[in-house]
């Protein structure tokens, strides 16, 4: 989505390049389109690899917030990563590789060049440009880091619940074990990624779709429920599943995006009689100097945290579409995270 900001001089704006845009609810697309021209403060960053975030998947798929189609190229990708090729910014230098995470309603990462603000862009160290699938990840986890800091809660020696362990969730599992949890209960559709849940922390896992998530919390804590609940799949059925699976005096994060733009119902005689706090978090991009991905990029280049159990799928760009089909329905494969590569 091109900036209406004045244009500087650009060697590289209205060069040919290849894009994925959603041309229609359901179906994504690449083609030739040409580089944004960019405006100062701006710089042209060429795209070595994107990632499919599960909001991504409910705007494509789900059509939630979708702008009229065919939407403009590289929508709505927002977990990017490469190199500045073009700066109009003091903060950034040709060459620098970065992480970029626009906010999603303005996300170009599923174009091969991406003019955006360097606001949007992280600095990494020279030792990411051998790894960079895995620092791609600090998007993802950098926004999980956020919404914990934004709402702090003592875990330590409390039990809780992790809806959905997609990236985000299997972040929030790492982090949780890492903060003190004493219990920790994920819940997924897919054998895979419960598989890596427990390599991340969690200590019982529960097929959703099987299993008995509500009954197996009550078991576990003696008919109480949770200390906390975290949804991490933006899904009706789970977004209204949380307060009942929350201890009195409880707290949920609702950390999913819905899947859809329907008003989702909310029990809140139960939440009420409960006792419970709730909150939710959206806009990671905006925090200022984006400490919570760069305290991400710290954790991933240390190898505090082993990220290639998520790195289970890449397809060039020109099968976008293949790729959002697969992130979509996994239909049995082992599929954690897809990512895109130009």
């Amino acid at each position: 989505m091109a900036s209406n900001r004045q244009e500087v001089v650009s060697d590289l704006a209205g060069t040919p390049m290849r894009g994925a845009r959603l041309v229609e609810v359901g179906r994504m697309e690449c083609a030739e389109t040409t580089v944004v021209p960019p405006g100062p403060g701006d710089v042209v960053v060429r795209s070595a690899y994107a990632s499919i975030c599960g909001s991504d998947l409910h705007t494509v798929k789900h059509g939630v917030d979708v702008p009229p189609t065919p939407c403009p190229h590289g929508f709505p990708g927002h977990e990017g990563i490469g190199t500045v090729v073009e700066s109009h910014s003091d903060a950034l230098a040709v060459g620098d590789t970065v992480l970029t995470v626009p906010n999603s309603a303005v996300g170009t990462c599923f174009n091969e060049y991406q003019t955006l603000p360097a606001s949007y862009c992280l600095a990494l160290p020279p030792e990411a440009t051998d790894r960079l699938r895995e620092y791609l990840m600090a998007q993802q986890l950098g926004t999980v880091i956020w919404a914990l800091r934004k709402n702090p809660v003592d875990v330590v020696g409390r039990t809780v619940v992790v809806q959905g362990q997609g990236s985000a969730g299997l972040f929030f599992t790492y982090l949780l074990r890492r903060a003190g949890a004493a219990t920790i209960i994920t819940s997924d559709l897919s054998d895979a990624r419960l598989e890596v849940s427990r390599l991340y922390g969690a200590d019982h896992t529960v097929r959703a779709d099987i299993d008995d998530l509500a009954g197996v919390v009550r078991d576990l804590t003696d008919g109480r429920g949770a200390d906390h609940v975290i949804e991490a799949v933006g899904r009706r059925e789970t977004l209204l599943a949380g307060p009942s699976l929350t201890r009195v005096g409880g707290t949920l994060l609702w950390f999913g995006l819905p899947d859809s733009e329907r008003p989702v119902p909310f029990d809140y005689r139960n939440f009420f009689r409960r006792k419970l706090t709730g909150w939710s978090t959206y806009g990671a991009q905006d925090e200022p100097g984006l400490a919570s991905f760069a305290a991400a990029v710290e954790i991933i280049g240390r190898g505090e945290i082993d990220v290639a159990p998520l790195l289970t799928d890449i397809l060039p760009i020109e099968e976008i579409d293949a790729a959002f089909a697969l992130a979509h329905e996994p239909q049995g494969r082992a599929t954690v995270k897809v990512s895109v590569e130009f």
